[in-house]
This record gives structure tokens, C-alpha cells and sequence, in this order.
């Protein structure tokens, strides 16, 4: 990839790459989750199916059976019932069933831009599955018209400055809406 970063927006039904054709700028329409794709990582894994839109980014050299760093994005779509404190809850039990001796901490709870927001870093300090650590920073959503997860996660125990890069990352994610004022949607070139 030449940019920095690439925005992905999902709104309606589908989960796609915004570039704008010959640079001209593009205004998003209605709601959209904002989340930039790292520099050096490709989709690794697109996935429509029973209501969830889902997509994968790896680094460019792997692939999501084999990945040294992960970010996962899930848009449950209409489902206006998820609440992000539960839903980061069910994943945290996920997590411990799964691994012992593994670790959660809240990092926020609230508000951003207007919607609810909660976020959580889970650590497993050996993951039964892929005899390796795992470390994950998530965020939930509650949007207007959908349910938005971010994750991005590595396999490793994480320097203080590869942790502090999770956190950041994951609390750029946002949402917007074209319809509402309050949360405006930027013009992506």
C-alpha cells in the first residue's frame, strides 16, 4: 500500500476500502466505522454472513492462519441491543475459558463522539492452541444503526511501546453519520 493508512468504512450492508479514483474526494454517507488499516498489512479475510460483516489485516508476508499481529473488525448489523460493556464482558469470560492465567483491564467506558464506547485489554500468557502469548486491545460501539468491534491483537508479550501502539490504534476508531450533525463524517480522499 502507498498511503499510510486506508480507511474502512461500513455502512448498510457492506464493509468495504474507500479510495477515492484520481485522488477526487469522496463524502461518506450515513453511518460509517472509521478504522484505518496499518501500514504494511493486507485483508487477510472478508467474511458477509448472518448479519455480520467481517473483515481481517495481517501483515503483508502472512496470512490469518499464520500472523505474528491481527486486527479484526466485526459490524453486526441492526443490532440495536448489543450493549458494549456486556458484549466486552462475554469476550473476556471467552478468554479466560480459553487460556489460564490470562488477564483483562478495562481501559474506557463512555462516550466517543456521541456514542457508547467501551474498550478492554485482554492477555494470555500462553494460548493452549498455538503453544504462543496473545495480547488483544478491543473496542465496542453501540452506533445508531449498527454494532462495531475492534480488535487488534499480537502474538507476544508486548513491549510497553507495542502496547502503548495497540491502545492508540484502537482509540482512533470511531463512528460517524452524515445524517447528524454531532458526529459528522470526513471527506475521504
Amino acid at each position: 500500500m502507498t498511503k499510510r493508512s486506508k480507511w474502512m468504512a461500513a455502512g448498510g450492508a457492506v464493509l468495504f476500502c474507500l479510495t477515492a479514483a484520481g485522488g477526487q474526494a469522496q463524502q461518506l454517507k450515513n453511518e460509517n466505522l472509521l478504522v484505518g488499516m496499518p501500514q504494511g498489512f493486507k485483508v487477510g479475510f472478508k467474511d458477509s454472513k448472518n448479519g455480520m460483516n467481517m473483515q481481517e489485516f495481517v501483515p503483508a508476508a502472512e496470512t490469518v492462519q499464520n500472523w505474528t499481529e491481527m486486527v479484526t473488525v466485526q459490524v453486526f448489523l441492526s443490532r440495536k441491543d448489543l450493549q458494549p460493556g456486556p458484549f466486552l464482558a462475554a469476550m473476556q469470560k471467552q478468554w479466560s475459558d480459553g487460556c489460564k492465567g490470562s488477564t483483562s483491564t478495562a481501559v474506557a467506558t463512555g462516550k466517543v463522539k456521541g456514542y457508547e464506547s467501551a474498550s478492554v485489554l485482554l492477555s494470555c500468557p500462553l494460548l493452549a492452541s498455538t503453544g504462543k502469548p496473545e495480547t488483544a486491545m478491543i473496542k465496542a460501539i453501540k452506533g445508531n444503526d449498527s454494532f462495531y468491534v475492534v480488535q487488534r491483537a499480537v502474538r507476544s508479550v508486548p513491549t510497553p511501546e507495542r502496547l502503548e501502539k495497540l491502545k492508540k490504534y484502537v482509540e482512533e476508531v470511531s463512528v460517524c453519520d452524515s445524517r447528524l450533525t454531532s458526529v459528522p463524517c470526513p471527506t475521504v480522499r
